[in-house]
C-alpha cells in the first residue's frame, strides 16, 4: 500500500512538462489517449483530496470565465493540460471547469497569473 501512496506523490508533484512527457508515452506505447489520462489523474487527485483540504497543500484551478480573449485561454489550456485542441476548447467552453487538480500552491498560482494574464477569470480551492 505505500508504494502505491508514493506512486499517487509521484504523479501529484509532477510538472507541466512531466505530465505532457507521461501523455505522451501512455499513449504512443499503450495505447491511452491523452485525455483518458488526464480524467485518470484528476480522479486520482481527486481521490486523496480528503486529507489534502485540511492542510490546504493542494489546490485545484477553476477556469470561471475565458473572459474576452477566448481564443489564447484555449491555447493557453491546451498548452497547460496537455489536451488536444478540441478538448481545451471544451473545458473553457464549460467554464467553470477544472484546469488542473491537485496541484502545489506554487503551481497553483503560476497557472492562475498565466491564465489572468490571457483574460481568463481564474479561482483556486
Amino acid at each position: 500500500m505505500a508504494d502505491l501512496k508514493d506512486f499517487a506523490e509521484q504523479l501529484v508533484n509532477l510538472t507541466v512538462k512531466e505530465v505532457n512527457e507521461l501523455a505522451t508515452i501512455l499513449k504512443d506505447e499503450y495505447g491511452i489517449e491523452p485525455a483518458a489520462a488526464a480524467v485518470a489523474v484528476a480522479a486520482g487527485g481527486g481521490a486523496g483530496g480528503g486529507e489534502a483540504a485540511e492542510e490546504q497543500t493542494e489546490f485545484d484551478v477553476i477556469l470561471k470565465a475565458a473572459g474576452g480573449s477566448k481564443l489564447a485561454v484555449v491555447k493557453l489550456v491546451k498548452e497547460l493540460t496537455g489536451l488536444g485542441l478540441k478538448e481545451a476548447k471544451g473545458l473553457v467552453d464549460e467554464a467553470p471547469s477544472a484546469i488542473k487538480e491537485g496541484v502545489s500552491k506554487d503551481e497553483a498560482e503560476g497557472l492562475k497569473n498565466s491564465l489572468e494574464e490571457a483574460g481568463a477569470e481564474v479561482e483556486l480551492k
